[in-house]
C-alpha cells in the first residue's frame, strides 16, 4: 500500500503566510480598539465636522 506524503511545502508556505496575515489584522484591530478607549470622549452629540452649520442658505466665506 502507498504511504501518504505530508503537505507539499508550497502548502506550508500558504498557511504560514494565511497565519501571519490572521496575527497581523489582530494586532491592528487591538491597536484601534485601544486608541479609541484613549480618546477623548464627545462633549456633544454634533458631529465636529458639520459643527456651526445652520439650515438654509450659509453665509459668504470672508476673502
Amino acid at each position: 500500500m502507498a504511504k501518504k506524503s505530508g503537505p507539499t511545502p508550497r502548502k506550508r508556505h500558504k498557511e504560514m503566510k494565511r497565519l501571519d496575515r490572521r496575527k497581523a489584522k489582530e494586532a491592528r484591530r487591538l491597536e484601534a480598539k485601544e486608541r479609541r478607549a484613549k480618546a477623548r470622549p464627545r462633549t456633544s452629540d454634533e458631529d465636529p465636522d458639520i459643527a456651526g452649520i445652520r439650515p438654509g442658505p450659509q453665509p459668504l466665506p470672508e476673502q
